[in-house]
């Protein structure tokens, strides 16, 4: 059984942070987490954009402004990606 709950340390190792870093994270609100005792458990699935995952709406912005760069600078970034 897969746990869906992590530590501070364990978010750290994944995020490559250290545990103070995921700590501030944490109080800042920018991770949710909820607290135990003295400690922070972390939803592995609330480390979604510090993971490099990105949500659906991120990934659409994204490709708009790609497409935008590539109309406007196409032929540069050709002559850039020759040399």
């Amino acid at each position: 059984m897969q746990h869906d709950y992590i530590s501070t340390i364990e978010a750290a190792e994944i995020l490559g942070l250290t545990r103070i870093q995921v700590f501030r994270l944490v109080k800042a609100g920018k991770i949710p987490a909820i607290k135990i005792g003295r400690n922070f458990a972390i939803k592995k699935s609330d480390l979604g954009i510090y993971s490099g995952e990105l949500s659906t709406e991120e990934k659409k912005e994204i490709s708009k402004v790609v497409k935008k760069i590539v109309k406007e600078y196409g032929e540069a970034l050709k002559k850039l990606g020759e040399e």
